[in-house]
């Protein structure tokens, strides 16, 4: 919807005070209320008209959809870029990893460590996935994140602890959901394709008097990993919302989120270590794409989320809003998985064959989370300066459960007594050509938790951009988290059980001062600091040890100088930026059997980035990102000292974009090149024993969509069109993942 007003004059867009209506989509939804006075200075509700349809195919995106933005991304002092649903649409985008796919810069970790299986973004060389927010409310436990209830997604670049609390050194990933808001539509989409591609989603909004409305969007999917079909999928998803007093000085949403998956998880392949003679130069082992290990016969992956989430936003005044929002969501991730980075190779000299004895990964694990943020935003004066500020106190708690399998063959494929396996060995398949329907029985059993965690953090903050004056601006924040956590773990091997606890309180802070020698410009500089927990410190998931409460806090620093500016009539969005992130006390060895904080390690780069219209008919969305990252400090025998970091690409570069041919014909494509990427530090990602490595890679698709009427528009996507062979993630140590290969996508979009 789009909504005419009539309103006072103002400069700062988050004094508008609709958090409920002021969705993250392509157009930024105006609140239909505003106060004006009477003589008597009583205040009376603005008259109200709304007209027109809601734009949806805007690359461009102005603001972010989350309060503790108190500027326009213009004006706001870090680099910042928001995928829009058009862009997530035109590319046929179904996983948050193809989403970021479109954000140059991110590269997605393997599975292991903390969030095995799971979302591992890593943004400028540092691991991100515990910084994943949903409108603005951090989303905790080990989940493969679903787009269809999105509007868009939202990338923070940075050292970012002011915005949100604990464990932000490299940056974080905001999804704004959809909800109700005024007005009356329905759409859906139906996509057919290659690899048994089927995905159908529905997404309709009813107003049902003046100031209430309902939503509800829902999802169903199944497919394969397009180049390997043992790789399968199936997804479910429901997501209503329910809005009272739109455009009123009181509203409140109440929303819910539900996913569940199914399918066959995917381990990748083995490194070169199990076989020297078969590197392919990068330390990876030389399979074919499809060469799957897993089984068919034990194999699986099982998913659920379950979030509900209560908000009340309250106008006080035409320049002040209180909101409330109260969240509390259940996770569940579940899986037996092949690891051939564990599995056991010999080669049988009888026959020159190479076989693998497969090893397993497995993990139960449950996460809880309930958390309640009341906020304060809008703007005010002090003598001549203007401040539009957010001050806001959180208060979370999480629980984090984790178990593996024990996973025991009964029959299976006998392993080669010639290749030096034992008499009774068995679960083996050929190393070049595994064979996912090898026969296996055995059982799978639950082992007791192997951690058991509670965690509470109380938070306060309070962001301010204050306008100096018509050319100057400063951009501030502070924020302060007492994070507490205690339960038992085993960890180790031998393993060791026990019971920890810990506490900490982290004071972070930002500041940026912007200058603007124009009104569609700003250039500015800006410095921002982060703090991660030594619990969280060597992934993405909460653990405990014996030293737990004797560690501190990991920090991290940002200091940055960019420009952007909104031209061709404010059409187009163009930034620039170059930045140093600094990571610093990370756990490392000092000796052989003594660890300390001293690691550190630090990024370099250049972030470019473009999106709006070049004309009415061009469309673009994209940047390049520069890294030069550095172990700084590394172990006590120095063997990684002065190595690139993992998962940090010196280049990376994205651009999408689509042409309209006529007014109801479109064609469009995407280019996507990521840099030689390490694997992992622990045995010299560039100097050491160890240089595995992804090699350098281009990706193209491609897009046609027709619009046959006004309800109906046809469109076909050729993804991976060159059908490249290349690898996504890997951790250095065990495994490779390859990157999906060409598929086509045929949707019809309705919409009524």
């Amino acid at each position: 919807m789009q909504s005419s007003v009539a309103k006072p004059s103002k400069t700062s867009l988050r004094a508008v005070p609709s958090l409920a209506l002021a969705l993250a989509s392509s157009a930024v939804f105006v609140p239909t209320h505003v106060f004006g006075q009477a003589a008597d200075n009583t205040p009376v509700l603005a008259p109200v008209k709304v007209t027109g349809e809601r734009e949806q195919s805007s690359y461009q995106t102005p603001v972010a959809s989350q309060p503790k933005f108190t500027a326009p991304l213009l004006d706001t002092p870090k680099t910042v870029q928001v995928i829009p649903q058009a862009v997530i649409q035109d590319s046929a985008a179904s996983s948050l990893e193809d989403v970021l796919r479109n954000v140059p810069g991110i590269t997605f970790g393997a599975g292991e460590g903390g969030q095995p299986l799971a979302d591992r973004p890593f943004i400028r060389g540092m691991s991100s996935g515990n910084n994943v927010y949903v409108d603005g409310i951090r989303d905790p436990g080990g989940q493969t994140r679903e787009i269809f209830n999105l509007e868009s997604v939202e990338v923070i670049k940075g050292a970012d602890s002011a915005y949100g609390g604990r464990g932000s050194g490299g940056g974080s990933i905001n999804l704004a959901s959809k909800r109700a808001r005024l007005g009356n539509f329905a759409e859906g989409s139906l996509g057919f394709g290659t690899d048994h591609y089927l995905r159908g989603t529905a997404d309709g909004n009813w107003q049902f008097n003046e100031t209430s409305a309902f939503r509800l969007s829902v999802l169903g999917a199944k497919g394969d990993v397009a180049g390997r079909e043992a790789v399968d999928y199936k997804k479910k998803g429901i997501a209503p919302s329910l809005s009272f007093g739109l455009g009123t000085p009181t509203r409140v949403t109440l929303s819910y989120y539900h996913l569940e998956t199914n399918g066959m998880p995917d381990y990748g392949v083995p490194l070169a270590s199990k076989a020297p003679a078969l590197d392919n130069g990068s330390g990876i082992l030389d399979v074919s794409r499809d060469a799957f290990y897993g089984l068919y016969a034990r194999d699986y992956q099982k998913t659920k989320a379950d979030i509900g989430t209560v908000e009340i936003e309250h106008d006080l005044s035409d320049k002040l809003t209180f909101r409330n929002a109260t969240r509390y969501g259940k996770t569940l991730n579940d899986y037996v998985v092949t690891n051939p980075g564990d599995g056991t190779v010999k080669l049988d000299p009888t026959t020159n064959t190479y076989w693998m004895k497969r090893g397993t990964k497995s993990r139960w694990q449950e996460s809880t989370m309930l958390t309640n943020i009341s906020e304060l935003y809008g703007e005010f004066e002090t003598g001549s300066l203007k401040h539009r500020f957010n001050a806001g106190v959180e208060l979370t708690r999480e629980t984090n459960e984790n178990a593996t399998y024990n996973v025991a063959t009964l029959s299976g494929t006998t392993c080669p007594v010639t290749a030096g396996f034992g008499v009774g060995d068995r679960d083996c398949t050929p190393l070049l050509s595994p064979n996912p329907n090898d026969p296996w029985t055995g059982t799978i059993t639950r082992n007791p938790l192997s951690q058991d965690l509670t965690s509470t953090t109380r938070s306060a903050y309070l962001l301010d951009t204050i306008d100096l004056s018509e050319r100057f601006q400063l951009n501030t924040g502070v924020r302060v988290d007492n994070y507490r956590i205690s339960g038992d773990y085993t960890a180790g091997r031998p393993a060791v059980t026990g019971s920890a606890d810990g506490e900490w309180t982290m004071f972070n802070y930002q500041v940026g001062l912007v200058y603007k020698p124009a009104s569609n410009g700003s250039v500015y500089v800006s410095y921002a600091t982060a703090s991660t927990p030594p619990t969280i410190s060597g992934g993405d998931q909460e653990s405990l040890g014996a030293d737990t409460s004797s560690l501190k806090p990991e920090r991290s620093n940002t200091i940055e100088l960019g420009t952007k500016w909104d031209v061709l009539d404010n059409k187009l969005s163009l930034t620039a930026a170059i930045f140093q992130n600094e990571r610093k006390d990370a756990q490392i060895s000092i000796d052989a059997n003594t660890t300390a904080q001293a690691g550190k390690t630090r990024v370099r780069g250049l972030e470019l980035g473009i999106s709006g219209q070049i004309t009415r008919e061009w469309s673009v969305f994209g940047g390049y990102t520069y890294m030069d990252s550095e172990l700084l400090k590394g172990s006590y025998n120095s063997v990684n000292e002065g190595d690139p970091l993992a998962n940090t690409p010196k280049h990376s570069l994205s651009l999408w974009s689509t042409y309209a041919v006529t007014p109801d014909f479109t064609l469009g494509g995407g280019a996507y090149y990521v840099g030689k990427t390490f694997g992992g530090n622990q045995n010299g990602a560039g100097g050491g024993t160890n240089k595995v490595y992804m090699p350098a890679y281009w990706r193209f698709d491609a897009m046609a969509s027709y619009q046959v009427n006004k309800h109906l528009n046809v469109q076909l996507n050729a993804l991976n069109l060159a059908d490249k062979e290349y690898y996504v993630r890997t951790n250095g140590v065990h495994h490779a993942d390859f990157g999906p290969g060409r598929q086509f996508i045929l949707s019809a979009n309705m919409r009524y």
